[in-house]
């Protein structure tokens, strides 16, 4: 089983790619940054200079509905943010 869950494509991390050369994934809570480092280069073929992993809290959501407030929360989860070696680049939209 893979370490990534999957690619984070927002319009931040889409920044980061262009300027920075850093890309973010969405990661198993259980991963260290070796294993991180490994998977990317596997597969998709790059060389990974740097890994820096954070746990994004979860958020609290509520909507008022006519029965009343309906409240919930999105689960918690692990980011990675890759750094590519210079001039190397991943395109998510490649295999569309």
């Amino acid at each position: 089983m893979s370490v990534i869950l999957k690619p984070i494509v927002t319009e931040k991390m889409t920044a980061q790619g262009d300027k920075m050369n850093r890309y973010g994934f969405q990661v198993e809570r259980t991963a260290n940054k070796v294993e991180i480092k490994k998977a990317v280069e596997e597969l998709y073929n790059v060389q990974v200079v740097d890994v820096n992993t954070l746990v994004v809290a979860p958020r609290r959501t509520a909507r008022y509905t006519r029965s009343g407030v309906i409240e919930g929360k999105k689960s918690a989860y692990k980011k990675a943010i890759v750094t590519l070696k210079e001039g190397e680049v991943i395109d998510f939209y490649s295999n569309i």
